[in-house]
């Protein structure tokens, strides 16, 4: 994808981001003790941090990855917002409140509650660096698609830069600037959501949308001679060459020193040629956008309709819609989609995306990403299932989530707080549809990220509005790693070196040791987030969410709601959930491709694995627990 960053957007950015960290040097004045750097001292208000959960919650998979899921495979996309939704259920009716009178700093705080074990503060304390981790990859991985237009630079460079600035927020005052900085781009998102919702409807939909970042890009068609089902003349073209790749007859042409590659379609018993975008990677290095050096920027943003109809008429626009009446047309009129195809070519790596004109009724539903209607197959659906597992139970299980509870005075604090979390979380995933959709059919899809539809389509509608939403989901994705790493320093500093480890450390010395865990957690997190560059952040998310309801929520709800749990049974499952997360997701067909292997090889086919490792790790701790009742030494009889 081709990228000019923009002075405006570039000024805008700088101001977010000196206010963010002028917020930090603010706070970092009255943060002296363990309570107020890794839980705000108990202090915040219950509005305040129910804004800052949305802010904490609506990371770069919401804004980025879900808008773009929708973009590129319509409802299907808009099921994860769903499914994270419904997941603040479980929190507000089971979680909540019992959490807040059981923790202090940490989520190992909550579990250890009624124990003096170190298998439990050992193992709790590494499945929050684990879960944590995981939840850091998709936010690092957004940082850098996000930066490459807004300033211009490399993906790995806004790697590093989201990761410099949150260590630097992190080490400076911890939880209250963290809060802050969540409750203010958490406002902020929900609001410019809705002002770009407005703007989609305004425009309404338009067969040939015109955009100063489009330019629209007219693919060439032309009507091929064959012979024997081969091409044999392509109008003026040269024919270069012709491979049959997943029930596609491809052909590559050159004129003029240019090669393009064509998708020979059968369209009404008549056989046309579809330009197709492509990139290829030479094998000596470099990259030609279709058929020539990048630097030309003939690889544009895409996405488009091919057929409206309003009113039971075909129309080239519709002019402005309501929200109800913008999904009815959509539902009835023709989205041209873009599908992936990779292949070699000698040995050149090539990648092209096709015309897949597919009905409006189709991107409506369900089906296009998840095979759980026509086409399903037992582990398509059995993959779907584990999916939502995750995404319902997960979000009660996410450290950085968990630990929210803490920053509130009381319990009725925290039963307010997830209310208003709700609301705001909820008006906001009502919104990702809009968006999704509005980048779909307004010609800004990037094929290269999906994760950039939302921006781009701000971009659409002008630099400003771009410049703003771009900035806001930069301090989405800061606020978002800030919780992340908080949850990961207590985990280090509190519960593995001050309680663990015995060392009994002053206040001034946790504090220390959170700052220096917050630099190592914050590199690594740099690291895993070049590695994964490209993957939809959803996806990655979803894998967070996996690894959390396995590891944590087991042992969440029996220590609150069956009093025969035992340190041995809690510790086990978060053990044998780690492990089982992992290990399905480290064999997983999507890792297996990160690998280099060819996805069809992989031990198994699911992808997302909490439909078996949520099951085990809770039935293993209701086995450890009842093997081992007499070791069950109880400090309070009942928790709830």
């Amino acid at each position: 994808m081709i990228y000019q960053p923009s002075l405006v957007a570039i000024i805008i950015f700088i101001i977010f981001v000196a206010f963010v960290l002028v917020l930090s040097f603010y706070f970092a004045r009255k943060t002296k003790s363990a309570s107020g750097f890794f839980a705000a001292g108990g202090t915040i208000n219950w509005g305040v941090n129910g804004i800052a959960f949305a802010g904490d919650y609506l990371s770069a998979a919401s804004f980025l990855g879900i808008c773009g899921m929708i973009a590129f495979s319509g409802y299907d996309g808009f099921l994860y917002s769903i499914g994270y939704l419904a997941g603040w259920i479980v929190a507000l009716f089971l979680v909540a409140e019992p959490l807040k009178r059981l923790g202090k700093y940490t989520f190992t705080d909550a579990l250890d509650a009624r124990f003096n074990s170190k298998a439990i503060q050992l193992t709790a304390a590494i499945s929050t660096l684990i879960v944590s981790m995981f939840y850091l990859i998709p936010q690092m991985v957004g940082a850098g698609a996000l930066v490459t237009p807004l300033l211009g630079l490399e993906h790995h460079w806004g790697v590093i830069l989201v990761g410099t600035i949150v260590i630097f927020i992190v080490a400076t005052a911890g939880m209250t600037s963290t809060t802050y900085v969540q409750f203010i781009k958490g406002a902020l998102l929900i609001i410019f959501s809705i002002v770009l919702s407005v703007y989609i409807f305004n425009n309404g939909l338009n067969l040939m949308p015109d955009n100063e970042l489009q330019k629209y890009h007219r693919f060439i068609a032309i009507t091929p001679t064959l012979e024997d089902g081969k091409v044999v003349k392509a109008g003026d073209y040269q024919i270069a060459n012709q491979l049959d790749i997943k029930g596609h007859h491809l052909v590559k042409l050159e004129k003029d020193g240019i090669y393009r590659w064509f998708n020979l379609v059968n369209e009404n018993n008549t056989h046309r040629m579809l330009e197709m975008l492509s990139i290829t990677n030479l094998a000596k290095g470099g990259k030609l956008y279709n058929g020539e050096p990048k630097e030309n920027a003939k690889f544009f943003q895409v996405g488009h309709l091919s057929k409206i109809i309003i009113n039971g008429k075909e129309v080239d626009k519709t002019g402005p819609l309501g929200p109800f009446k913008f999904l009815e047309a959509i539902e009835k009129s023709e989205i041209v989609r873009f599908t992936q195809l990779k292949f070699k070519e000698h040995e050149n790596k090539v990648t092209v995306w096709y015309q897949n004109k597919t009905a409006g009724s189709d991107i409506m539903k369900p089906g296009l990403k998840f095979k759980i209607g026509k086409d399903a197959t037992p582990m398509s659906k059995l993959n779907f299932i584990s999916l939502m597992v995750a995404l319902f139970l997960g979000t009660s299980a996410l450290p950085h989530i968990l630990i929210r509870y803490y920053t509130v005075p009381s319990q009725r604090d925290a039963r307010k707080s997830t209310i208003v979390a709700i609301g705001a979380i909820g008006m906001f995933y009502m919104l990702t549809m809009f968006m999704g959709l509005g980048a779909s059919i307004n010609g800004v899809l990037d094929m290269e990220s999906s994760n950039m539809s939302a921006p781009l389509l701000a971009k659409a509608f002008g630099i400003g509005l771009f410049s703003i939403i771009s900035a806001i989901a930069f301090a989405t994705i800061l606020g978002t790693v800030s919780g992340l790493i908080i949850a990961s320093t207590g985990a280090i500093a509190h519960d593995f070196i001050d309680i663990y480890l015995g060392k009994n450390l002053s206040e001034v010395n946790k504090v220390l040791s959170g700052k220096i865990a917050a630099f190592v957690v914050g590199i690594i997190a740099i690291i895993l987030g070049i590695s994964f560059k490209g993957m939809n952040v959803s996806f990655l998310v979803g894998w967070a969410f996996a690894v959390a309801a396995s590891a944590n929520l087991p042992a969440i709800l029996m220590l609150l709601f069956w009093k025969k749990t035992t340190a041995k049974g809690i510790a086990s499952s978060i053990v044998v959930g780690i492990v089982a997360a992992l290990g399905l997701i480290l064999t997983s067909p999507t890792m297996w491709g990160r690998y280099g292997l060819d996805p069809e090889t992989a031990f198994h086919k699911l992808d997302n694995p909490a439909i078996i490792s949520f099951p085990l790790a809770l039935l293993t701790l209701i086995v450890v627990s009842l093997a081992t009742q007499k070791e069950n030494h109880s400090k309070k009889e009942d928790v709830v």
